[in-house]
């Protein structure tokens, strides 16, 4: 049975096949011999064509040399006799020659207008300001301070309260912004408000902050607007931000303190601007509160048009021995705006307005009305016969309110129709005209609605249109003012309505007064839902 087990032959067959696959292996390095072909490739080397290339640089050196010649051309222009031309020693002599006998006439604007400079510069520099606050004076085009802010700056520099009594458009803004600008420490980034200004309204608000930001000019000072009418929370980043200067109405700047927005620890200075506007508005609970949040060691100032009772009672309880400044002159009334009033029956007032517009054609007009409606009424009316016509009121959205006072500044609208939101403390210039048509119902709206003309020593013209019934109230301004305004009158305007009583009587010469054939005129139809007019006299 171990016979068939030997089966070996099958393994000699195994093992063959291995070496019969060695002999390709064998035959692999033939291949590999065929390597020395590869060095054939550096004896076919090319320098022949490397020797070509500085055969080519020789055609470069020969057109070097004409280059080379071109430095000749290029000497002919110091040839030129530019000297000759500048003639700098003749115009040396000139002067030389001109400086024993006259001197000309063109060269005289350059000295005067630096001696100007310099003596406004040292007007100001006598109130002790740095020479970071003359630059931004300067920048502004400030050319000497006024008699408001000569007194008021080198008072509240001293750290003072003080309260300032004085006219509108006598530069009170500039009289507390400048100095609390000098006292303020560099900004850093989330640091705390160092100075509040509270003023009456939005406008007023915007209108102190551009003021501040012209006159920081150079220094590291943030100033944050805060009103109404605007996201409180994009007001609340900019504060969180960092804002070393605050500019706001008591609403709002009572909402933020209780957000936990604003903090007062680092409050330096404190202001109330138009301070009987904001008392007579009704602002007194809000600045009380604020007030006593703030801090005790802080400066108070108070600058305000009239010095009433109220305002006195707020100053001797939040204000630490006040010095008083008044600046305002015994007459009210600015001397440069001229003041008529005309006396028109109440239906014919849209008519008799017409009629002045047509005869005055202002370049810039306020026309004052006691009510929002009233406004919104007499603009639809106006402009359908005129061009560039708006309005502003309390009821407006704060975003369009924006784009009127903008356009109002611009000049793009001329006549503008508004309530008492407009008559403190607003500064265009360019207005030419107001017109009250409706008279005031205190005496100093009438003073604020007329000093939105006449800024700064510029001419103005204010009419009041008064009916029969408001005879009483002229007087009492015409007393506040120390003042009498003149009457004025169109040519052809009837400013009363015939009585109806005249077209139905007829006199006769019979012996009852009345001829024999006279007729009753009929009665005239009641008119369902007739409106009647009402005057309210003021108390």
């Amino acid at each position: 049975m171990k016979k068939p087990v030997a089966a070996k032959p099958p393994t000699a067959t195994h093992a063959k096949p291995p070496a019969t696959y060695r002999r390709p292996l064998e035959e692999k390095p033939l291949v590999a011999e065929k390597r020395p072909v590869a060095e054939k490739r550096p004896a076919v080397e090319k320098p022949p064509v490397i020797e070509k290339r500085p055969v080519v640089e020789k055609p470069s050196a020969t057109y070097r040399k004409p280059v080379v010649e071109e430095p000749s051309v290029v000497e002919r222009p110091p040839v030129v006799e530019k000297p000759s031309v500048v003639e700098k020693p003749q115009r040396e002599r000139t002067p030389r020659e001109r400086t024993p006998g006259e001197r000309p006439v063109a060269e005289r604007p350059r000295p005067a207008a630096a001696r100007d400079k310099a003596v406004h510069s040292e007007k100001f520099a006598a109130l002790g300001l740095s020479e970071i606050m003359l630059g931004a004076l300067a920048a502004a085009t400030y050319q000497e301070p006024t008699p408001v802010q000569a007194g008021f700056i080198p008072r509240a520099l001293a750290g003072v309260d003080v309260m300032g009594q004085a006219q509108t458009g006598t530069g009170k803004t500039a009289a507390f912004a400048i100095p609390i600008l000098e006292m303020l420490q560099p900004q850093r980034r989330g640091g705390l408000p160092q100075a509040l200004v509270m003023v009456p309204t939005r406008e007023l608000a915007v209108q102190v902050r551009d003021e501040c930001e012209k006159l920081s000019l150079g220094r590291n000072v943030s100033i944050v607007a805060v009103y109404g009418g605007k996201p409180i929370r994009q007001q609340i980043e900019q504060i969180n931000q960092g804002a070393s200067f605050i500019v706001g109405t008591p609403g709002r700047v009572l909402d933020l303190m209780s957000r936990g927005a604003l903090s007062w620890s680092e409050l330096r200075v404190v202001v109330l601007d138009e301070a009987d506007r904001m008392l007579d508005i009704g602002f007194r609970p809000d600045i009380e509160k604020i007030l006593r949040r703030c801090p005790q060691s802080r400066q108070t100032l108070l600058l305000s048009a009239t010095l009433a009772t109220p305002v006195k009672r707020l100053a001797e309880r939040y204000m630490r021995e006040p010095e008083v400044l008044d600046f305002s002159p015994k007459n009210l009334a600015v001397e440069t705006i001229e003041q008529f009033y005309f006396t028109v029956d109440p239906e014919r007032k849209f008519d008799l307005l017409v009629k002045l517009l047509e005869r005055e054609d202002p370049k810039q007009a306020i026309i004052f009305c006691r009510t929002k409606r009233g406004t919104e009424k007499i603009c639809t009316r106006l402009s359908r016969r005129f061009q560039s016509v708006d309005t502003i009121h309390g009821d407006l959205q704060q975003s369009s309110r924006d784009r009127v006072m903008k356009a109002f500044r611009e000049g793009r609208v001329h006549w503008l129709v508004a309530t008492d939101v407009v008559g403190r403390g607003i500064d265009v210039t360019s207005i030419s005209h107001i017109i009250n048509f409706d008279v005031p119902a205190f005496c100093d709206d009438y003073v604020h609605r007329v000093g939105r003309t006449g800024r700064m020593g510029r001419e103005g013209v204010a009419y009041t249109f008064v009916s029969p019934e408001e005879g009483g109230e002229l007087t009492r301004i015409e007393i506040r003012i120390n003042r009498l305004l003149i009457r004025d009158e169109i040519p052809g305007f009837q400013a009363f309505d015939d009585p109806r009583a005249a077209d139905s009587v007829i006199l006769g010469d019979g012996p009852g007064g009345m001829d024999d054939d006279f007729v009753e005129p009929p009665k005239p139809l009641p008119v369902f839902g007739r409106k009647v007019q009402r005057v309210r006299r003021a108390l």
